[in-house]
C-alpha cells in the first residue's frame, strides 16, 4: 500500500508557523507591544532622568527587538514584521535621543540630523519600493542603531553620570554611522536602478 501521508516540513517540529503574509503573529505583538510602552518609557526619562528604573526600561524595551527576531526566524519572518520591526526601533530609539534632548543631556543638532536621516532614508526605500526596486537592510545600518541605543542607555545609567562626556561621544560616532549607511543607501539604490535598466545579458 502506498503510504499517502504528508512529508513534514523542517519547520513543523517547531510548532505554529506563518507564512510571508501573516499579520496577527506573536512576533508582531511583540514589536507592537514595543511601540505601545516606549511613549511611558520617553515620560520616565524626561520625569525622572538617570535612574536605575529607566536604565532598566530602556534596556528591556531595547531587548525586545532580539526576542521578536528570534520569534521570526522560529515561527517564519512575515512582510509585516519586515515593515514593523525597523519602524519599531526609529520610534524607541528617536523618541529616546528626543527626550534626552529635552531634558538637556544631548544637543538637539545630532537628534536632528539622526532624525533627517532617518526620514529620508525611509522616504527614499519606499519610494524605490513602489516601482519594485527593493534595497536591503545594511550591516552598517543595523550597527548604528546599536550604537544609538547604547549611546541612550549610557545616558539614562546612573554609574556613568559623573562622565557624561562618554554617552555624548557615542551619540556622535553613531551620526557618523548614521550619515555612512545613508550614503550607502543611495550607492545601493543607483546599483539596483542601473541592474533593472541594464538586465545581464543585455548592454
Amino acid at each position: 500500500m502506498t503510504d499517502t501521508a504528508p512529508i513534514a516540513s523542517p519547520t513543523d517540529d517547531n510548532g505554529l508557523t506563518y507564512g510571508p503574509s501573516a499579520i496577527a503573529t506573536p512576533a508582531n505583538f511583540v514589536t507592537v507591544i514595543r511601540v505601545l510602552a516606549a511613549p511611558f518609557l520617553f515620560s520616565l526619562i524626561i520625569n525622572e532622568g538617570a535612574t536605575w528604573k529607566v536604565f532598566g526600561a530602556w534596556m528591556l524595551l531595547a531587548s525586545t527587538d532580539g526576542i521578536d527576531g528570534w520569534i521570526a526566524r522560529r515561527m517564519g519572518t512575515t512582510r509585516s514584521g519586515a515593515f514593523l520591526d525597523p519602524l519599531a526601533d526609529k520610534v524607541l530609539v528617536l523618541g529616546g535621543l528626543c527626550s534626552l534632548a529635552l531634558v538637556g543631556t544631548f544637543s538637539w543638532v545630532p537628534v536632528l540630523v539622526i532624525g533627517a536621516r532617518e526620514l529620508g532614508i525611509s522616504l527614499y526605500r519606499v519610494y524605490w519600493g513602489r516601482f519594485g526596486l527593493a534595497i536591503p537592510a545594511r550591516t552598517s545600518a543595523k550597527v548604528k542603531t546599536v550604537v544609538q541605543v547604547v549611546a541612550v542607555a549610557s545616558a539614562v545609567f546612573p554609574l556613568l553620570q559623573d562622565t557624561p562626556f562618554v554617552a555624548v561621544a557615542l551619540l556622535w560616532v553613531s551620526v557618523g554611522l548614521a550619515l555612512w549607511s545613508g550614503a550607502l543607501y543611495l550607492v545601493d539604490g543607483q546599483r539596483a536602478l542601473t541592474r533593472m535598466d541594464h538586465p545581464a545579458g543585455n548592454p
